[in-house]
């Protein structure tokens, strides 16, 4: 089971490979949103925001978001690793319910680029 700092590590990595992109996917990272990653299995959520094509984690709380971010995802941290590290298709696991994420229509128009 993944450790609250490898979730971490891989949020980090994430948000260095989406800043480090180009074309529609640099376009659909530069949104400026607030973002959750509850962590299911640690019951763990880190909170921050989507800025400058970086996901800025601001705190880490134990359960659930206090607030509804515009940007919701939730998953194991297994999952989160293997997501970040290619092993776990992001899309596949979206379709098989492994991997929720939740946000405005208009938002996840711009976030299946990412995808």
């Amino acid at each position: 089971m993944a450790t609250i700092e490898e979730c971490r590590a891989a949020l980090d990595k994430l948000s260095d490979s989406m800043q480090r992109a180009e074309g529609d996917v640099r376009t659909a990272a530069a949104m400026d949103r607030s973002v959750s990653c509850r962590i299911t299995d640690l019951d763990v959520t880190f909170l921050g925001r989507l800025t400058g094509g970086r996901i800025e984690v601001d705190r880490t709380v134990q359960g659930p978001p206090p607030e509804k971010a515009q940007i919701r995802l939730a998953l194991t941290g297994d999952d989160l690793l293997a997501m970040v590290g290619g092993e776990l298709n992001f899309a596949k696991a979206w379709g098989s319910g492994r991997v929720r994420l939740e946000a405005g229509v208009r938002d996840l128009l711009r976030l299946r680029k990412l995808l």
